[in-house]
């Protein structure tokens, strides 16, 4: 799939709305995103254990600032000072917890393939 964001928007504190290239509209609760964080900092990089601590991140963490990285992702910088992920258009969209990408996503799983 070969899918990027069109427009973000923030459509409440605790809600990121992502217009895709498709049409396809997301909707991500912005603690999981963070959780589901890819960098080395939130998932060991050699076994994939996640090691970010869920009891660590505050409940009302938010994202400061989004940029675009290459064509390929976004670079968010949180509340909690954490910065270091980039969440790939495609890793992103999988994200996505609408009944048509069929549902609910657990942030700690996303992708961990070890």
């Amino acid at each position: 799939m070969n899918v990027a964001p069109r427009r973000l928007h923030q459509v409440d504190a605790r809600t990121l709305g992502v217009e895709w290239s498709d049409g396809h509209a997301s909707r991500y609760a912005v603690r999981d995103l963070r959780l589901a964080c890819p960098c080395a900092h939130c998932v060991q990089e050699w076994t994939g254990e996640v090691v970010v601590k869920p009891e660590t991140i505050p409940a009302d963490v938010h994202p400061l600032a989004i940029e675009p990285v290459g064509n390929y992702g976004l670079r968010v910088q949180w509340s909690d000072g954490h910065d270091t992920g980039i969440y790939t258009h495609e890793r992103l969209r999988a994200f996505c917890g609408c009944a048509a990408c069929g549902g609910p996503k657990d942030p700690l799983k996303l992708g961990r393939t070890k």
